[in-house]
Formats: C-alpha cells, sequence, structure tokens
C-alpha cells in the first residue's frame, strides 16, 4: 500500500509507491529511450492486458473491454495511489502520515499507436476531453478525495514511459501544495481587489494581444506573462467556472479546437517537443467543512501546457526561480506565424 508523509517545514505531502519500482521501465540509464513492451498493452486487440476499462467511447454494438473503442479509460496497473482501502490518519512523533488512497486511471487516447493527440480529429479529440469531465464527475463523488488531476506526459523526459498516446487522472486525499497555492493566491486577490484574478488576466491577455496564440468564441490560448519555459502556454475559459468536469457540450468542442490547434502549433513550429500538459481544476467542497468555499467567486480552471526544451537544474531547484532564455512575446509571435 502506498503512503503519504509531510514535510513539516513546508507543507508538502510525499508519496511513497514502492510497488512502482515492478514497473519494467524504472531506474534505467537516464540517456536510454523508451523501452516499448514486445506487445503493446493499449493497442486495440490487446484489451487483455490491461486492468478492466472504467470508462470508454465506443460504438453501442461494441463490447466493453474487446475491440471498437475510441476511447478507453483503465485503472494504471502501477498506481501511485489505490482506491481500495480506507484513509487513514497518524502522527509518527513529530510528523504526520496517512495512508496512500487515492486513484490512478490511464486514459488511452486512441486504438492508434502513432496517432498523436493533434493529429485527431476535432471528434477524436472532443472525446479525450469528454472522458476526461466524465471521470471527473465520477472522482469527485468519492469524498476521500480532495484533488483529481488530469495530466498528460509526452517523451521520456517529460516522464511517458509507454508511447502509445495517453493521459492519466490522478486523485488524491489532499489537496497539493502547488494547488493550494493558486487558490489562496485567487482567493487573497478576490478579498483585496473584489474581482476575480483570472477574468483579469484575461481581459489584459485579451488587450494586450501580443501574447495571445489562438482563441475562438470559448477559450483563450497564450503564453503567460511571466512564463517559466519557453513556449509555455495557458488555456483559459471565458466563461467563469472552477470546475473543468462542468464544462458543457459546446465547450468541449471548443477546448478540442483550441487544445488541437496549441498542440499542432508546439508540433510543426518546434520540431515536436517533448511535453506535459495539465489540467488545474478545483479541489472538492463539502458543505460540512470550510474548505475553500469562495472558489465559484475567486478561481478559474485553465490548462497549462509545459514544452521540455530546458532542463531545471540546481538553480531553479533551490531558489524556486526559473530562467527562461524566450520572452512569451516573442515565444506568442512565433506561434501565431507556424501555419497549422
Amino acid at each position: 500500500m502506498p503512503e503519504l508523509r509531510q514535510d513539516p517545514l513546508v507543507g508538502r505531502w510525499i508519496i511513497f509507491a514502492t510497488e512502482r519500482t515492478r514497473r519494467p521501465h524504472d531506474f534505467l540509464d537516464h540517456h536510454n529511450q523508451i523501452a516499448e513492451p514486445k506487445i503493446n498493452p493499449f493497442a486495440e486487440g490487446n484489451e487483455q492486458l490491461t486492468p478492466p476499462e472504467i470508462f470508454a467511447v465506443r460504438p453501442p454494438n461494441s463490447k466493453p473491454n474487446g475491440p471498437g473503442w475510441k476511447v478507453r479509460v483503465v485503472p494504471n496497473k502501477f498506481p501511485v495511489l489505490r482506491i481500495e482501502g480506507t484513509l487513514e490518519k497518524e502522527g509518527d512523533g513529530l510528523y504526520d502520515r496517512m495512508s496512500g488512497i487515492g486513484a490512478h486511471e490511464v486514459v488511452i487516447e486512441t486504438p492508434k499507436h502513432d496517432e498523436q493527440l493533434e493529429e485527431q480529429s476535432l471528434e477524436g479529440v472532443a472525446n479525450v476531453v469528454e472522458s476526461f469531465r466524465v471521470r471527473l464527475v465520477d472522482l469527485f463523488k468519492d469524498s476521500r478525495f480532495r484533488y483529481v488531476l488530469v495530466f498528460k506526459n509526452f517523451g521520456r523526459d517529460a516522464g511517458a514511459t509507454l508511447s502509445h498516446p495517453h493521459s492519466q487522472i490522478i486523485a488524491t486525499p489532499v489537496t497539493p501544495k502547488v494547488v493550494k497555492e493558486k487558490l489562496a493566491g485567487a482567493q487573497k486577490y478576490y478579498e483585496q481587489k473584489e474581482r476575480n484574478i483570472f477574468a483579469d488576466i484575461l481581459r489584459q491577455e485579451l488587450k494586450d494581444s501580443r501574447r495571445v496564440v489562438y482563441q475562438n468564441a470559448s477559450f483563450v490560448c497564450f503564453c503567460p506573462y511571466a512564463s517559466r519555459f519557453p513556449f509555455e502556454l495557458t488555456i483559459m475559459p471565458r466563461r467563469q467556472c472552477p470546475d473543468f468536469h462542468r464544462i458543457d457540450p459546446q465547450e468541449v468542442l471548443q477546448l478540442a479546437d483550441v487544445l488541437k490547434v496549441s498542440l499542432l502549433k508546439l508540433r510543426r513550429g518546434l520540431n515536436q517537443p517533448q511535453y506535459n500538459f495539465l489540467i488545474h481544476t478545483a479541489s472538492a467542497r463539502y458543505p460540512k467543512r470550510d474548505y475553500w468555499m469562495t472558489l465559484e467567486q475567486d478561481y478559474r480552471w485553465h490548462i497549462e501546457i509545459t514544452p521540455r526544451l530546458t532542463q531545471i537544474a540546481g538553480f531553479e531547484v533551490g531558489t524556486g526561480f526559473y530562467v527562461n532564455p524566450v520572452l512569451p512575446e516573442d515565444a506568442a509571435q512565433f506561434l501565431k506565424e507556424v501555419e497549422v
């Protein structure tokens, strides 16, 4: 069973998932490429090689855990956190720890091994986005979970261990420190100015326009003013809503459009860089607990896409500063000119 331990100095939780050392790709030489298995467990026809599917986009006449699907969601075979069991917290001297309760799912984005997300049709990308939504709705019903993160690792340096196109979803029993800092910052801004910081950022970016890369009726993609990484992108909804899983059907299509265009621009302009994308949604709220109860007014879900074009070194680790060699205005201008 995984275990969470808290650093008492900064309040950061660390997950110890010792069972993941059984993964065939763990602790390989850093310079090795992704070591693919002899049989691809995510390919159509190999459904028996994964745990039974939790959700799938498939025609009505196709059977679960068989061929014919468009998107499959399955439990991760080597989970960071496990859904089975009860959430137990205890002290260990001055330290705190808890059982590693959570969920870890894999979203297999397509049956095709060589079709990346941005290469899919608009309908195909929308199916992936809808799968994210469906799973978050379900996971947030579990009162043991405080937060759910959707993320994608593309490329070995971005954390991928299989090249077949897939994303992941992890539910945690605590709100991660990075997320908590964002929530607290948005709350403080709202208390001081009685305005939503995300609305102000979006208004500023649209007025300035130099950092805007692409936009449609529901979303704006831009390079953040204080980008940590070269060609970093933020996708922000125009509609105020703290929860990604409350996206409406029209927004699903609009998000598929902006996500496809953004990733295509990175692919064609930067020679298919490795990247991570993260969907930052609000944490769980419980009516009987005074826990982030102002999120409807002060927080807005959004997506971060961070290309892996530079490495984080000792200075960044030791100080929290990021050294970015590309101004966001220059990055945005370059990406605007990339034809998709």
